[in-house]
């Protein structure tokens, strides 16, 4: 269900968003918010949650002689509680939460944000037109201000919107690179608590188990985020009820004095006294807020109260309960430092909770498995990232998504990983970098949304960078001191999937700029005449293009070795806008091309970057109501007409939104069955907006889309131009459908530099050529294609 509530106002955050709760649900209903808090806890949490399992290992790794007034200790723990307690709870809880875009978190989703209310786009496809989405909707006083310096900085210098578009590309890859880290070092550290148990176990038997382990974790991930969630909730509430359970026992047994910890004269203390040594330990501190950007990642899947909820009256209590109980039992067994968290468990509970900690590792990774999914879907549909295949899991919150080469690419890389490292304290090195480079990106892109979006000052916005900058620029500082002990390995990862985004998004900009400039010229398009110069045979020929006005050099080419073309022409573009999702009623646009004569109109298909794809038999039907109201609409002349923004192309409007006065087409199905699998009886005849429902209704037996049939009805009041127009569109879509499809071959030009014919010929092309096809991306059916090469010389 489609919700919309306001903004957090609770900092003076004026805004509206919207976002996606389960079908049926209200916002204020309490039963939902728990529902999804309860499910949170199975994929937001799981990575946080198991920290404890390898924070004081990784801190202490360097094996110091602790001293006997527990300074080392107490400082470590007053560390890790102020930076649960002002990195999650203060920066993500919040600030960070209150800026989803329309529901949706992560990196691309503030970047998102900021390219509405800013013109930062490096892709030059968007119209004014929309901006007249229900979804696009921004504040209106953040419209009527004046710019700031800054959004007028961003808008006006082309170096700064790149140098942007890289920090989010970083941060992207980061994420992606937590996806391969989080599942080898939390695995690794639970699976490594038998060694405690079982100390002459062989040292290979461990890495064998977290492998198995790892595999069968990727081998759930396309059950879906939903039924993984209610899978792994209860796991992560048993773990989070063991370890604050045990932590209430090391304190009350060993040391209740580690309270003394809440003081931060206690991180005063340690740096003064370790020096050197006490600030290279805060990469190991640091893990402590592993899976904290999960929380904002993952929003998409769940809603903004129900992650609050679940991390301060749930997660946040248990963590500390939990660090302080280990640093109690620390305190008074210095030997056990580096199994600190096993050790501390009572005897007679030491294996279920073993089990339970296993358990709770591989609900740990699921939280970073599901961000990469999420963030990967969001770069792709912005043009960032080469074309996946994206599976929908949830019929009811669209966030939630599986990307099957992408789940068996982070397995073999996380198998790599543990294999080649086999330790959690160098894997560690690598894990704290990449946790901590997404934090700081999330902190700049922020500190920008305060500026732009919520027009706050730029001091507000700076004190915000520098106060929570300075923190992770602090724990970044020492986490580049383990560089050489494993921290390169999220900077290869990242350096990689960053090189990859980059060059798509590089290659598809070139793209797009040569098919602006080869458009083919008003002048060329009249003197062909009404028939263009050759014979028009009958049936609708579906052209599809990436611009969204003029004539591809696509047509001209095809037009000039083939001696036919269809009877009625329609350009097909489909264009991702910067939202999560676009309502349905608003995702076709619809103009015509030319005179009346040529039957040539433009379709525009635009989605949000979380939007479900239509299968092509609904497709079809609806283009062919869509033009239908539009020669309609377009006689009476009822709409608001878009700018016309080409010489070739009439004026644009989106159909469906306006009132039907008047039905074009009444639709009758073709399947002779009595009943369909509502309960509806299928020889009646069907007005245009029942179509939506008749194209759902699948055949209980092959699971197929039924065939309908257009009609149009006997009307005096019709004007015969239109009547005959309407006449000619049904004729033609009755003798059939040609999807045509531009097969191009992009290479740099000869006067290019060595460096882009690199990059074009050799990194992009590669791309291009092992990314899924434009046809299959397009659920084109291909009976029904024809593909026309080109080659692209940008």
């Amino acid at each position: 269900m489609d919700v919309e509530g306001e903004g957090h106002r609770g900092f003076g955050f004026p805004y509206k968003v919207r976002f996606i709760l389960f079908e049926g649900l209200q916002q204020n209903s309490i039963k939902a918010v728990l529902t999804l808090a309860y499910q949170s806890f199975g994929v937001v949490y799981g990575d946080l949650s198991t920290s404890p399992l390898y924070v004081y290992r990784s801190t202490f790794s360097q094996k110091w002689q602790l001293h006997e007034d527990d300074t080392e200790i107490l400082g470590v723990l007053s560390f890790i509680v102020y930076t649960l307690t002002l990195v999650p709870m203060m920066k993500y809880i919040l600030f960070v939460l209150s800026a989803d875009d329309n529901g949706e978190g992560g990196t691309f989703a503030l970047y998102s944000l900021l390219c509405r209310y800013a013109k930062l786009s490096m892709l030059p496809n968007q119209q004014p037109i929309d901006k007249e989405l229900s979804t696009y909707k921004l504040d209106q006083d953040v419209l009527d201000a004046k710019g700031s310096k800054v959004k007028l900085f961003l808008e006006k210098h082309k170096n700064a919107r790149t140098a942007l578009l890289i920090v989010v590309l970083l941060g992207t890859s980061m994420v992606i690179g937590d996806g391969i880290l989080t599942p080898a070092i939390s695995v690794l550290s639970a699976v490594s608590g038998i060694e405690v148990a079982a100390p002459n176990l062989h040292e290979h038997v461990v890495d064998v188990i977290a492998c198995l382990v790892l595999v069968g974790l990727f081998a759930l991930q396309h059950f879906g985020t939903r039924k993984v969630g209610f899978m792994f909730a209860p796991i992560v509430l048993t773990w989070l009820f063991c370890i604050s359970s045990i932590g209430i026992y090391n304190i009350v047994r060993w040391n209740v004095g580690v309270f003394r910890a809440l003081s931060p004269y206690y991180m005063y203390n340690y740096i003064s006294k370790m020096g050197a040594a006490g600030w290279a330990s805060l990469g190991g501190i640091l893990l402590s807020i592993t899976g904290t950007e999960a929380m904002f990642a993952d929003l998409g899947h769940f809603s903004r109260s129900s992650i609050k909820i679940a991390f301060t009256f749930v997660v946040y209590p248990s963590l500390v309960l939990a660090y302080m109980g280990q640093a109690a039992y620390l305190s008074k067994h210095h030997a056990d430092i580096q199994r600190s968290f096993y050790k501390s468990i009572p005897e007679a509970v030491f294996w279920p909770v073993f089990v339970v900690a296993t358990l709770a590792s591989v609900v740990g990774s699921q939280a970073v498995i599901s961000a990469t999914f999420s963030v990967i879907r969001q770069c792709s549909a912005l043009g960032c990232f080469p074309r996946v295949k994206v599976v929908h899991t949830s019929k009811n919150i669209y966030g939630q998504v599986y990307i099957p080469e992408i789940n068996w690419i982070l397995l073999i890389l996380c198998l790599a990983i543990t294999i080649g490292f086999r330790d959690t304290i160098l894997i560690g090195h690598a894990y704290g970098i990449a946790v901590i480079t997404v934090m700081f990106v999330t902190t700049c892109l922020m500190s920008l949304v305060i500026v732009v979006v919520w027009q706050k000052s730029i001091w507000l916005a700076l004190c915000f960078l520098v106060f929570f900058g300075s923190i992770e620029l602090l724990y970044i500082s020492a986490a580049l001191v383990k560089v050489p002990e494993g921290g390169w390995v999220p900077l290869v990862l990242s350096g990689m999937f960053m090189a990859i985004m980059y060059v798509w998004h590089y290659g598809t900009k070139k793209k797009y700029q040569f098919d602006v400039q080869n458009k083919v010229s008003m002048k060329w398009l009249l003197t062909l005449g009404p028939s263009l110069g050759i014979v028009r045979v009958p049936g609708i020929g579906l052209i599809y293009t990436e611009l969204v006005t003029g004539v591809p050099a696509i047509f001209s080419h095809f037009v000039t070795n083939l001696p036919a073309f269809h009877e009625v022409l329609v350009f097909v573009c489909i264009k991702s806008v910067p939202v999560p999702y676009v309502p349905p009623q608003e995702r076709y646009l619809i103009g015509r091309v030319g005179t009346k004569e040529y039957r040539m109109y433009r379709c525009i298909l635009r989605y949000g970057y979380k939007d479900i794809r239509i299968d092509d038999h609904d497709f079809e039907n609806q283009l062919i109501l869509s033009i239908g109201e539009f020669i309609q609409t377009e006689a009476a002349q009822t709409w608001v007409p878009s700018s016309n923004e080409g010489s070739v192309d009439g004026k644009m409007a989106v159909v469906g939104t306006s009132a039907r006065n008047g039905m074009a087409f009444t639709v009758s199905e073709l399947e002779d069955l009595e009943q369909s699998s509502y309960g509806t009886p299928l020889s009646k005849s069907l007005s245009v907006p029942s179509l939506q429902d008749l194209s759902e209704i699948e055949s209980p037996d092959v699971g197929r889309k039924r065939r309908v049939r257009f009609e149009l009805p006997e009307s005096p009041d019709v004007d015969p131009s239109i009547r005959n127009e309407l006449m000619q569109l049904i004729e033609a879509r009755d003798a059939g459908i040609a999807y045509i499809l531009g097969h191009s071959y992009v290479q740099a030009k000869k006067s290019s530099s060595l460096l882009k014919k690199f990059v074009i010929d050799v990194l992009y092309s590669f791309l291009r050529r092992n990314c899924r096809g434009s046809a299959v991306a397009l659920s084109i059916p291909h009976i029904c294609l024809i593909e026309v090469g080109m080659i692209y010389h940008v």
